[in-house]
């Protein structure tokens, strides 16, 4: 998406989707991290504009008009799965460092002490899971021997609270905003403290399959190395991702890991400047 600015230059535009069923403000981040890449290219790529689309979508829909040829939107931020990196262009740096492979768990506040008493993966598969339907942790923990129970986004915390399964796995700057808009309704959730399951989930940017993603891509990729390299990136991570990270205590909590038998081969894992850390402060 190429416009002609006023100065006769040409000013590349950006747009990005606009979510239903969801807190649009979860995704402030990933677009603060997306112009700060466009900010820190546009001195090689030249000047651009970034909007998001009007009419919201669900995530099926968002990843559906990515891929259409003349789509109204040219990049999504998504945790990756093979189907994505398939269908679309993947710039591989986790913009959240890889926080979303962090999960805490919605529980039932009687079920604490049974929680409390978890101290390995092997104790974790006698529990059952809630995810979302064809969410990417889905096979992650199907494959660790977690038994799991899908659902619809809107049902699955009426669903933990009716007992349909024994927790509902939320990544940490996740957890505390729906604690805070489902408390309320069900004063017996309860953000469970003293557990933290990990696997490798990145969340990239995405672009589409053609002339203009692959041109758009390499802007973005600049700048997010960039920001990488000159620190902005970790920075902006802290300034967004530290207060939710301090309320999780995730630094105190029991690290339960399992793999992602889904990633890609060409994920960064070699590059540990690009993953937080909790239990190095990093």
């Amino acid at each position: 998406m190429l416009a002609d600015a006023h100065a006769g230059k040409a000013v590349q535009v950006v747009t990005y989707p606009r979510h239903v069923d969801t807190v649009n403000e979860r995704y402030d981040y990933d677009w603060l991290v997306l112009r700060t890449a466009l900010e820190k290219s546009a001195h090689a790529f030249g000047p651009f504009e970034l909007r998001q689309l009007d009419e919201a979508m669900s995530p099926q829909r968002v990843k559906q008009e990515l891929a259409l040829p003349q789509g109204r939107i040219n990049v999504l931020a998504r945790a990756s799965t093979p189907e994505m990196e398939q269908d679309l262009l993947p710039i591989r740096i986790p913009i959240d460092k890889g926080l979303l492979g962090f999960r805490v768990f919605f529980v039932r506040a009687a079920d604490l002490p049974r929680f409390a008493a978890v101290r390995s993966v092997q104790d974790l598969r006698a529990l059952n899971a809630g995810l979302g339907k064809d969410w990417a942790d889905v096979s992650i923990l199907r494959a660790a021997g977690i038994p799991v129970v899908e659902g619809s986004f809107e049902s699955l915390i009426p669903m933990l609270m009716a007992g349909r399964f024994d927790f509902y796995s939320r990544g940490v700057d996740e957890a505390p905003l729906e604690l805070r808009q489902y408390q309320q309704r069900f004063p017996q959730l309860a953000l469970e403290p003293t557990l933290m399951l990990h696997y490798p989930l990145p969340r990239y940017i995405f672009l589409r399959r053609d002339a203009e993603g692959e041109r758009l891509a390499r802007r973005i990729k600049a700048g997010l190395e960039t920001m990488v390299q000159d620190g902005t990136l970790n920075a902006l991570f802290r300034q967004h991702k530290g207060p939710v990270i301090e309320r999780c205590k995730l630094d105190k909590r029991r690290l339960l890991t399992i793999r992602n038998p889904r990633i890609s081969p060409t994920a960064p894992l070699n590059r540990p400047e690009l993953w937080y850390r909790p239990l190095e402060g990093k």
